[in-house]
């Protein structure tokens, strides 16, 4: 019984005599899978969820984003939580509370309840994400990390590719519900969980994890890059679908539609960005994602004042979510300046650092929408230039001790 209830824990150098099915990277798919079958979801059907349901305006769109982001600007918290248990389990409970919550969205559509179920579910999305990565940069070994991330992407795009055909196909065919379409994919996730629960022995890594804050001044640029990609990040996420919508009508199927399109591209690209970032390493990899953003945040803008058409908008959203993929180049770059024992750790203190901004920027451009759209997006291309001359100060082979351009490889990393 007590094996029944917690699995087995299993090194990772003796994982390898696992069937494949049972390795730790193909735990790391099916969590790769388990996320987008409700987030993904959520995030495709929420924007007119809030407008034809909610009756939301961009102020309250804004507010509910804020609130959203506040679990991942505490993700810090992630790190008195794995003095008590193992980071895999933390990943399967969030796991669980993110479908749980997704699950019962449509019963609470006022914006007090869509509060609350919003917080559920991003405390899980995001705990979850914070843990994933420190998993994913343990696990994975350092010369495949970047064709393997780039297979993990493409992984989850799938599963959205399949879920978002699911509700193009089906919604006005069959009149889906929103409580069906929640309720339906919030479950897909909490079954993978408890799936990988039983299924899965609990890995365990070389290099025990260290439980307490870290902060290094040789990670400054990855800080730095963490911060700058946040609330860049922020202004994609929130306004660019709520775009298509408030100003072009969008119905939810043609909303899905364009996110099936945008995951379809993630397929096939995203393991060739993986062996793009492994070829021509992680400067020019993030070098070509911040040019692209620019010229897109700034194309987003004409939209509004220059009056180009829906196909340019929809275009524009393809090419902008194709370009965050390259995000991988990111986390490869810490994995190769870090100390092994800091994954953990400065996982969740770069998911809190990621999420400054985000904390306040929704709510606040949410009012500057109302005013000015196209201002909203032409900020984002100012931080997509901040971000490239930040891209800049990778060196061409990062390594501890040798973190930017200004510093040389040492023996042993300087703090």
């Amino acid at each position: 019984m007590a094996h029944f209830l917690s699995p087995p824990v299993v090194k990772l150098a003796e994982a390898k005599t696992l069937p494949l099915w049972r390795g730790p990277v193909a735990l790391l798919l099916i969590m790769a899978v388990a996320v987008p079958l409700s987030f993904s979801v959520w995030v495709a059907v929420l924007q007119n969820f809030v407008i034809e349901v909610g009756g939301f305006d961009g102020s309250d769109w804004g507010w509910l984003q804020t609130v959203r982001e506040i679990p991942g600007f505490l993700a810090i918290g992630v790190i008195a939580i794995i003095m008590f248990i193992r980071e895999q389990v933390l990943g399967l409970v969030a796991l669980v509370m993110l479908g749980a919550a997704v699950a019962v969205t449509a019963y609470f559509p006022d914006f007090k309840g869509l509060l609350i179920t919003t917080m559920i579910s991003s405390i899980g999305f995001h705990y979850f994400e914070t843990v994933n990565q420190s998993l994913q940069l343990q696990w994975i070994d350092k010369a495949r990390a970047p064709q393997t991330l780039g297979w993990l992407m493409a992984a989850g795009s799938g599963a959205s590719l399949l879920a978002y055909t699911a509700i193009v196909l089906t919604w006005k065919t069959f009149s889906l519900t929103y409580e069906f379409v929640f309720m339906t994919a919030g479950l897909a996730t909490v079954a993978l969980a408890i799936f990988c629960w039983f299924a899965y022995p609990q890995f365990e890594a070389p290099t025990p994890q260290l439980k307490h804050m870290v902060l290094r001044r040789r990670y400054w640029l990855y800080y730095a890059l963490q911060f700058m990609s946040g609330a860049r990040r922020q202004i994609f996420i929130v306004f660019a679908a709520f775009m298509m919508v408030e100003r072009f009508g969008f119905e939810v199927h043609e909303v899905t539609a364009l996110f099936l399109i945008n995951f379809i591209a993630n397929m096939i690209f995203a393991p060739i960005m993986g062996k793009a970032v492994a070829h021509f390493g992680e400067s020019r990899a993030l070098v070509f994602e911040y040019v692209g953003l620019t010229c897109v945040f700034l194309a987003y803008g004409g939209v509004y004042y220059f009056g180009w058409g829906v196909v340019i908008a929809a275009a524009l959203y393809v090419i902008d979510h194709l370009f965050f993929a390259l995000a991988l180049a990111l986390k490869t770059y810490f994995q190769k300046i870090a100390d092994p024992q800091d994954i953990a750790p400065t996982a969740a203190v770069a998911f809190t650092i990621n999420h400054i901004a985000a904390v306040f920027l929704p709510a606040a451009l949410g009012y500057l929408w109302i005013v000015s759209p196209g201002m909203v997006f032409w900020l984002a291309a100012g931080m997509a230039m901040v971000s490239l001359g930040l891209a800049l100060l990778i060196p061409r082979h990062p390594v501890p001790g040798h973190e930017t351009i200004f510093s040389r490889p040492l023996p042993a990393a300087a703090e």
